[in-house]
Parts: structure tokens; C-alpha cells; sequence
């Protein structure tokens, strides 16, 4: 059996793809539906790619949550990279600063039962999301 918390080091786009694989492994471990797998590693995807992208690197927490008789998967991502200068306008929908939909925090936000952005801008940012079973 996995360990309860976990780090995973995020520093390139194949680190991307074990994120992915480490999430899965441990939704799947705590007995997480199909759906809430997909959301919660389609989540963490987006956010771990960001973390390479925008963050030029950084880490992955994972964390086991219990809250009475529920299970949850408590991800904390974070870099070090030039942060983040207005976070509400990067969470509207089509904003993007990478050329992209502009859709990933606000769509990793959508798939989270909890979801809280922290960045100061020169110093990092920190994404933490947590799926509930």
C-alpha cells in the first residue's frame, strides 16, 4: 500500500505524466468512483502542467484525507516561479497568458470539492485541491 502523504517533484512535462499516474493510484486506493477519479486526475494534470509551464518547476503534496466516514485526496501544488500578479483574472474563464483555452485553474476548480489559490507575485504559487469520494 502507498504511504498516507507523498512529494512528488514536478520539474518537466514526463514528471506531468506521473503525476497523473501517482493520482490515479491513490484515487483508486481510497476506493474513488470512476468519475471522481477522472475529475481529480484531470484536475491535478492541469495544475502540474501549469506548475512546469508557468511555475518552471516545483512539487506535488499528496495527502490522504479522512473527515468522518468520507475519504478524500488532498493535492497541494507548488513552485517557486514569478507567481501569479492578479489571480481573479487568471481564474475567468478564456484568460490565458500561454496562448492556451484558459480554461485550467478555473476548469481544475470546477472538477475539485475544494479548490484555494495563494501566489505572490516574484515568489511562487501555491494550488491546493481536494476531491471528496
Amino acid at each position: 500500500m502507498a504511504p498516507k502523504d507523498e512529494t512528488v517533484p514536478i520539474r518537466t512535462a514526463e514528471d506531468v505524466v506521473h503525476v497523473r499516474r501517482a493520482v490515479r493510484e491513490r484515487a483508486v486506493g481510497i476506493g474513488m468512483s470512476l468519475v471522481d477519479q477522472t475529475k481529480i486526475i484531470t484536475a491535478a494534470s492541469e495544475i502540474a502542467r501549469n506548475t512546469v509551464v508557468y511555475g518552471g518547476g516545483g512539487s506535488l503534496r499528496m495527502e490522504v484525507m479522512k473527515q468522518g466516514a468520507r475519504s478524500g485526496l488532498r493535492l497541494t501544488f507548488s513552485d517557486n516561479g514569478p507567481g501569479i500578479a492578479d489571480i481573479e483574472r487568471a481564474m475567468t474563464d478564456g484568460y490565458s497568458t500561454g496562448g492556451g483555452l484558459g480554461l485550467g485553474l478555473s476548469g481544475a476548480k470546477r472538477l475539485s470539492s475544494e479548490f484555494s489559490i495563494r501566489s505572490t507575485p516574484g515568489q511562487g504559487t501555491t494550488v491546493t485541491l481536494t476531491r471528496w469520494k
